[in-house]
């Protein structure tokens, strides 16, 4: 049997962390990953596959965003913790 490849292992991982960190917009799986992919890898790399830290890194990173990723998410509130 063959090793996954660790790029595909990567892709999944980010692939469920961008969806549990997304808000419910309505945006399917699909939707979601080709929103935000790019912004994951440049914004949180270092944190794949922890889906948890992928989701803390996205909202840190929320006004940095591409406008199609800051739609898939919940502004976060103003003067809020960044933790």
């Amino acid at each position: 049997m063959m090793k996954p490849r660790m790029g595909m292992m990567k892709t999944g991982a980010l692939l469920v962390g961008l969806t549990c960190a997304m808000a419910s917009v309505g945006a399917s799986r699909d939707e979601q990953e080709h929103a935000c992919r790019g912004d994951a890898f440049h914004f949180c790399a270092s944190e794949i596959p922890n889906k948890e830290k992928i989701a803390a890194c996205m909202k840190q990173h929320y006004d940095e965003l591409s406008p199609p990723c800051k739609a898939m998410f919940k502004r976060p509130p103003k003067g809020g913790s960044k933790t």
